[in-house]
């Protein structure tokens, strides 16, 4: 059986926690990019995070098949929450 990658929201950088600027208020999901069955590429951008400030594409760390999302668009996030599982190709 092969084993499923978790998609886990990232770390913050560590400027949000000493400047402040860019974490202002909640990080949500702004765009979800990908369903479950969806064949992607390492590096293609699964969603985007909105901070209120600035906007960040989170990349596949691997290639596969989406199995299953966790989250919609507009849902807030906390660091190291599962997004997402891919089936590795």
């Amino acid at each position: 059986m092969t084993r499923l990658v978790e998609v886990r929201m990232p770390k913050y950088p560590e400027c949000w926690e000493t400047c402040g600027n860019c974490a202002s208020g909640e990080v949500v999901i702004q765009t979800l990019l990908v369903r479950p069955g969806d064949v992607i590429a390492a590096d293609d951008t699964l969603f985007i995070l909105e901070t209120g400030k600035v906007a960040l594409d989170i990349p596949s760390p691997r290639a596969g098949r989406v199995v299953e999302v966790f989250v919609a668009e507009g849902d807030a996030v906390a660091e190291g929450q599962i997004v997402l599982t891919i089936e590795p190709a």
